[in-house]
């Protein structure tokens, strides 16, 4: 596989953001500029930086995951012995798949229900904003089955 490519999917979630984040604020100045200096506001520009923000908060949550970077409560785990740990890493590993992936699917059934629903200024489907959840809790899932993967292979490789 090309390197650049490789690169590029590997920071996919971080490159989406950073897009979100640049043009949500990049219009929310303009707008705020153009409401202070000309009295006048763009219609859409609260709704295009709602959406923005969305897709920012779930897709964003998936590249926190993803580099292990989220909030976690670890302190009875670290007392375990070492092998334990493995295990019960494994095991919350699994029941975050299954959280994870429930809400996957919930949002899927969600969006699917909202898809037909216009937003209130610019008359898209709704769907634009829901489909944020399936793409950050499909790639969270996704995640969570590399962590499984990582878990399983330390445990096979200590033998524990």
């Amino acid at each position: 596989m090309n390197k650049h490519l490789k690169d590029y999917l590997g920071n996919f979630e971080e490159i989406l953001c950073a897009f979100f984040l640049v043009f949500m604020v990049g219009l929310v100045i303009v707008n705020v500029l153009l409401r202070f200096l000309f009295s006048y506001s763009i219609t859409w520009a609260e709704e295009v930086s709602t959406i923005c923000f969305v897709w920012l908060v779930f897709v964003g949550a998936s590249a926190v995951y993803k580099h292990k970077m989220d909030l976690g409560i670890d302190v009875l785990v670290l007392k375990l012995p070492p092998a334990t740990q493995r295990y019960v890493r494994l095991l919350v590993s699994l029941i975050l798949l299954l959280i994870n992936g429930y809400i996957f699917y919930m949002s899927i059934v969600f969006t699917s229900i909202a898809w037909a629903k216009p937003t209130a200024v610019l008359g898209v489907s709704s769907g634009v904003f829901n489909t944020a959840l399936i793409v950050g809790f499909g790639l969270i899932s996704f995640h969570t089955l590399g962590f499984i993967r990582d878990d399983i292979r330390a445990i096979a490789a200590r033998g524990a």
